[in-house]
This record gives C-alpha cells, sequence and structure tokens, in this order.
C-alpha cells in the first residue's frame, strides 16, 4: 500500500486555499496599517504636541492640494516683490499662514513638517536623540542629486568639511557687494 502526503483533490485545493485567503488577510491588514491607522495615530499625536495641520484623508491628501496650488500660482503673473514663497511653494505658504510656523501636512500617509523657528530647527537637526532621518531618494535622485544634503554619517562630514571654507562670513559678503 502507497500512500502519499499530499493527495490531488479537495485536500490540495484547500491548502491552496487556505493559504491564498491568508495572504490576502495579511496583505489588507498591512495596507490598512499604512494607509489608515498609522496616519490617524500620527495625526492624534502631532495634534497632543501642540502641532496644528491639514486633516489626514486616506485618499485625497496634500499631493491633490499641492498640484493645484502650484498650477494656480503658475497661471498668475509673478508680483515685483521678494516674496516668492507664495509663487514657488504655494502648499507651504498657505499651511503657515493658516496653521503657524510649526505645522504639518500630508503627503500619502506620512506627515511633513512645517518648522520655521531657527532655535527648533538647530535642535532637530542637531539629531542628539538619533530620531531625525534624511529622506532616502529613488535610483534617479541618488544619480542626480549626490551632494551633502543626500548624504549621511562619514560621506556627509567629509563633504561637509570640503564645503565648510566657501561659507565664511567674508567670503559671504563678497557675493552680495
Amino acid at each position: 500500500m502507497h500512500h502519499t502526503f499530499f493527495q490531488f483533490g479537495s485536500n490540495q485545493w484547500s491548502l491552496f486555499i487556505d493559504a491564498f485567503t491568508f495572504l490576502l488577510l495579511w496583505g489588507a491588514a498591512r495596507a490598512l496599517e499604512w494607509a489608515w491607522l498609522r496616519p490617524r495615530r500620527l495625526e492624534r499625536e502631532l495634534r497632543k504636541q501642540g502641532l496644528h495641520g491639514t486633516v489626514y484623508r486616506v485618499l485625497a491628501t496634500d499631493l491633490r492640494e499641492n498640484i493645484r496650488l502650484n498650477k494656480e500660482a503658475c497661471s498668475m503673473s509673478m508680483p515685483l516683490s521678494h516674496d516668492i514663497v507664495p509663487r514657488v511653494s504655494p502648499l507651504l505658504h498657505r499651511t503657515i499662514k493658516e496653521f503657524g510656523k510649526q505645522s504639518f501636512t500630508w503627503f500619502g500617509p506620512n506627515p511633513i513638517l512645517t518648522v520655521m523657528d531657527p532655535e527648533l530647527v538647530r535642535e532637530i537637526l542637531s539629531n542628539k536623540f538619533g530620531h531625525f532621518e534624511k529622506l532616502k531618494g529613488g535610483l534617479m535622485s541618488r544619480l542626480l542629486a549626490n551632494g551633502l544634503l543626500s548624504h549621511d554619517g562619514e560621506r556627509w562630514a567629509k563633504h561637509r568639511r570640503i564645503l565648510n571654507p566657501a561659507f565664511h562670513v567674508e567670503k559671504l559678503k563678497v557675493l552680495t557687494h
């Protein structure tokens, strides 16, 4: 008598359907966490810390609003002034006017914090607690923008040492006159 572990028939299809159902439910749970639960937790924490910003919406994020505002800004003539923020970054301009200099907007499920206080910016960028991470760009951005802003660790320190002499006050004064 010959027994096989898997017999072709209902048991094999049942195992396949169970595995497929598990993967489908696991994927749905991860998508729910990514698109709704995590952003809502982040929004609650940001508001608890006293920050104000746009409300998170799953499909209607601030990306669409940013595109609309950019098109609107480009369609109007630019005034002759040094106030270019409404033209080059209208969403940032509107967010600061509406919610203040420490606020947030949403790009997909990720909050984008706006911090305009120089002391807070210095504290954030000092990275004392290891919480500030630079955004990692895709392959094209790594190929096209391979500078100080895209480096971390030793590469950042090396490039910073190379660039630092160019930003002495005397050299900057020469550029402005």
